[in-house]
C-alpha cells in the first residue's frame, strides 16, 4: 500500500524532518503488514478499531514498552487525521482510543560540579577532535539545543557582532539564543583548528575529522564518553545536557517563560517538566531561608 501522499503532506505542509517522516511511514507499513497477515487485507484506510486493538495486543505480547506502542499509535492517529482532512474517510477508527499508561521517567540532570569537572578540569586532547568535542559540550550546556539542531548548525548561524546564535528547530522554527563569553572564546579557538585541519568549505559548524557532517551516534558517543568519567548517573546523553541547561537556569531564578523560549518549546507545558528537577534546589533554599525552619 502506498503512503506517498501522506508522507508528502508531512514533509511539505507539516515541515516534519525526513527522520520523523520515515518513522511514521515505518509504523504505517508495520500495521499494514499485520492487517495483511491477520485479516488478509493491507488496506488500512478501511480498518475498524478492533483490528487496531489486535495490533496493540500483538505489540504488547512482543515485549515493546507502552511508550513505544503509544508512539506507533500516534503515527496512525496522524494518518487518519490526514484521511479525514482530505475527505477519504468520514470517521477515524481511533476516535475513542485511550493511550496506554506509561511510567514517567525522571531525567536526572548533571550537577554544576559535574559540569565543572568536564569543562574545567578534564584534559581534552590538543587536536582538532579534542577541541571540537569540548566546544560541542560547551555549546549544548550554553544553549540547551537539541542534538539534531547542533548537527545542522552552520557557521553563519553564529553572529559574533550581535553575540547571538540562530537555531533552526523542529518544523523549521527559528529561535535566537545569546552567545555567552565562555562559549564565544571556545568557538574562536575551535574555528582556528577547524581551518587548519578540516580542508572543506562545508557550511556545517561541526564536522568529523575527515571533514564530513557530524552524525547522531557520534555526538551521543562523545557526550557519553566524557561524562562517564565525571558522573555516575545512568543516562549520559545530549538530551540530559538539555535538561541540565534548563534546570540550572531555573535553579538560578530564571523565568520559566524565558527558558521556554530558549528551549524552543511550543507550549509552557513542555517546559514545566524541568520545574520538577529544580524542586530539590527550592527545598534546599527553603530549608536555609525560612525563619520557622531555622528554629
Amino acid at each position: 500500500m502506498s503512503f506517498t501522499a501522506f508522507t508528502e503532506y508531512l514533509q511539505l505542509e507539516k515541515n516534519y524532518s525526513l527522520h520523523t517522516v520515515t518513522a511514521y511511514e515505518n509504523d504505517l507499513r508495520s500495521f499494514s503488514e499485520f492487517c495483511k497477515e491477520a485479516y488478509e487485507d493491507d488496506n488500512i484506510q478501511k480498518v475498524h478499531y478492533v483490528q487496531i486493538r489486535s495490533w496493540i495486543v500483538s505489540l504488547v505480547e512482543s515485549g515493546l514498552q507502552n511508550v513505544t506502542i503509544n508512539r506507533k499509535i500516534s503515527s496512525l492517529k496522524t494518518y487518519y487525521k490526514f484521511l479525514l482532512k482530505t475527505k477519504q474517510i468520514e470517521v477515524t477508527p481511533l476516535a475513542k482510543h485511550k493511550a496506554l499508561k506509561t511510567a514517567k521517567k525522571v531525567q536526572v540532570p548533571f550537577s554544576e560540579k559535574e559540569m565543572e569537572t568536564v569543562l574545567a578540569n578534564m584534559n581534552f586532547s590538543e587536536d582538532y577532535e579534542g577541541i571540537r568535542n569540548k566546544t560541542i559540550i560547551e555549546m549544548f550546556y550554553a544553549t540547551g539545543m537539541r542534538r539534531a539542531e547542533l548537527i545542522n548548525l552552520k557557521q553563519s548561524d553564529i553572529d559574533y557582532t550581535a553575540k547571538t546564535i540562530r537555531i533552526l528547530g523542529k518544523r523549521n522554527k527559528e529561535r535566537i539564543v545569546p552567545l555567552i563569553k565562555k562559549l564565544e572564546a571556545q568557538l574562536i579557538v575551535y574555528s582556528t583548528y577547524r581551518k587548519q585541519v578540516v580542508a572543506t568549505q562545508k557550511e556545517e559548524l561541526f564536522l568529523t575529522a575527515k571533514g564530513n557532517k557530524m552524525y547522531s551516534s557520534l555526538v551521543y558517543r562523545l557526550i557519553n564518553e566524557y561524562f562517564s568519567m565525571a558522573s555516575t548517573k545512568v543516562k549520559k546523553s545530549p538530551h540530559i545536557l538539555r535538561h541540565t541547561f534548563a534546570t540550572h537556569l531555573l535553579n538560578q531564578g530564571a523565568d520559566l517563560n524565558a527558558v521556554k523560549e530558549l528551549l524552543g518549546h511550543a507550549s509552557l507545558a513542555s517546559t514545566q517538566v524541568y520545574t520538577h528537577n529544580s524542586l530539590a534546589e527550592l527545598k534546599s533554599v527553603y530549608a536555609k531561608a525560612h525563619p520557622r525552619n531555622k528554629r
